[in-house]
């Protein structure tokens, strides 16, 4: 899967990356590698929590024979 990411250098040089794709995930580094290892972290904490509120809020008393559920990706693009 491929995300985009927004990079900048602040006023003090470090830099600042964005995963455009994720809104609020973001990270900084002193080092544009560090930046991008980083946000490689930061994307999959990200999705993880994201998956987690999101089986939080499916509750199955039984088993279901057949489930369908609905997954929100607007926003998300893909390259």
């Amino acid at each position: 899967m491929k995300f985009s990411l927004l990079i900048e250098q602040d006023e003090e040089g470090r830099y600042v990356v964005e995963c455009t794709d994720l809104p609020g995930c973001m990270t900084e580094g002193e080092t544009l590698d560090e930046a991008i290892g980083n946000i490689n972290e930061a994307i999959i904490g990200c999705i993880k929590s994201r998956l987690k509120t999101a089986t939080e809020k499916i509750h199955i008393t039984s088993l279901p024979t057949h489930m369908s559920i609905d997954v929100d990706t607007s926003g998300i693009t893909y390259a």
